[in-house]
């Protein structure tokens, strides 16, 4: 029996990993900063994790390789221990890119919509005669996990992500690959949006034989693929998947999906957003050239309860709403923000945002004020650094000085309920990739 040990094991695509690790007969260790729930989970799974930056109890594991993330900075201990020591390093990207080479390999990349998308195509498959396995990048509602195993072991289909952050998404070999937006992100990596696109046309490059690239038409794309290509859009009907006739209403959302091969009518949304339209119609669309039929994907896409952080309803009644979602990039903002004042156009809003990088603050910190501003009232947190330092001069407040809301102001989490509590709404909307969604927001009286 090996014994592997992941460092960053907490992060939501590690610990994924991390638990198909002890399903397969690893002995499995790691580190993180903090307990977090899904740290839980994995001690209850039989999974040895510490919290303390320190080497000194790790000769005793005789580790025979670590899986590591780019979010680990090589000045970390342990890190340096194993280095130091010829223990073998292995990316978490690396490791899926074995997976994807194995089996039928679903990928779903781009700047945006990666969790949802995914997780809804795992979900089709799953529901279908299908069936799948899926590393999701978010906890699915309904399976409540981030890991899914198919029920016949021969399955070949796998379902992963595709990030684009430090070029991880170029150690996949996809059978079919999704590419959703190509926005300009971690500009900190790449130093140019060109040199972003860059790494999005390898990619498709990667994509193995008989396979298939399905992309958003309209989006900037240099196809590389020699491989079947197809586009896809929520409102573009030359695309050769797309929906028609959105209807949104008392709670539901209806639309129909139209392929090359057949149309399906009035089909429910489970998760009514608009937001969602375009994501359905990606995920229908590879469940439908992996095989899923016009039943399946009615019934499937109907019985989506969403991702956790991805636009979910955390509360939902007559006198208040709360909404969660993992928005952190300009256009996801502005995306989210006008999902809401569609479903809830007579409701007074507040948006919550914790902005996430101090990198990310800087290169977008006028698209986010732009984004913001669609709402009347917005509340701005400190920025949440994750695995970077602070840089001289960007705060939150840069954002807050560009918003044009009628009622805008900064806070800390500490003040956020007495902020909240001078604020007259009845629709509450956070925002942001860092630690807002475990704060505890009580339900409006």
């Amino acid at each position: 029996m090996q014994t592997l040990f992941f460092l960053g094991i907490g992060g939501i695509g590690m610990s994924a990993l991390a638990r198909y690790a002890i399903h397969c007969g690893y002995r499995v260790y790691g580190y993180d900063r903090m307990r977090s729930q899904l740290c839980q989970r994995l001690e209850t799974e039989g999974c040895v994790i510490t919290y303390d930056d320190d080497a000194s109890n790790i000769p005793t594991l005789n580790v025979d390789k670590c899986v590591f993330t780019p979010a680990i900075p090589n000045t970390n201990a342990i890190y340096r221990y194993f280095v130091d020591h010829g223990v073998p390093m292995v990316k978490r990207a690396e490791i899926l890119g074995e997976l994807t080479r194995d089996r039928r390999g679903l990928a779903v990349a781009g700047t945006h919509g990666k969790t949802t998308t995914s997780t809804m195509i795992a979900h089709l498959l799953r529901q279908s005669h299908i069936d799948t396995s899926a590393f999701l990048g978010g906890i699915s509602i309904n399976y409540d996990t981030n890991l899914l195993l198919a029920n016949d072991n021969a399955n070949a289909n796998v379902v992963v992500e595709a990030d684009e952050f430090d070029r991880s998404f170029h150690h996949l070999r996809p059978y079919m690959a999704v590419v959703t937006a190509t926005d300009a992100d971690h500009l900190d990596i790449y130093g140019t949006h060109q040199a972003y696109l860059e790494a999005f046309a390898h990619f498709t490059s990667l994509i193995q034989q008989g396979g298939v690239l399905l992309y958003k038409k309209g989006i900037t794309l240099d196809v590389r693929t020699k491989q079947r290509v197809y586009t896809y859009s929520a409102d573009d009907p030359t695309a050769d998947f797309h929906a028609e006739n959105i209807r949104v209403g008392n709670g539901r959302l209806l639309f129909d999906y139209v392929s090359p091969d057949f149309a399906i009518r009035d089909l429910s949304l489970g998760v009514p957003v608009r937001i969602n339209v375009e994501n359905a119609v990606a995920a229908m669309a590879i469940a439908q050239l992996n095989g899923v039929t016009p039943d399946e994907l009615r019934n499937g896409i109907a019985s989506f309860r969403g991702v956790r952080r991805r636009f979910e309803i955390k509360h939902d009644a007559p006198d208040f709403v709360h909404i969660d979602d993992y928005a952190h990039h300009p256009d996801e903002l502005r995306r989210s923000i006008a999902s809401v004042l569609e479903l809830y156009s007579d409701r007074r809003l507040v948006v919550v945002f914790q902005p996430h990088l101090y990198t990310r603050t800087r290169d977008f910190f006028r698209q986010f004020a732009s984004a913001l501003s669609l709402a009347d009232q917005v509340v701005l947190l400190d920025v949440y650094p994750a695995r970077e330092l602070p840089i001289p001069g960007i705060t939150s407040q840069l954002i807050l000085d560009n918003v044009t809301s009628k009622v805008r102001c900064l806070t800390t989490k500490e003040n956020l309920a007495t902020t909240l509590a001078s604020v007259s709404y009845d629709v509450l909307l956070t925002l942001g990739a860092g630690d807002i969604g475990d704060i505890y927001f009580p339900c409006k009286t």
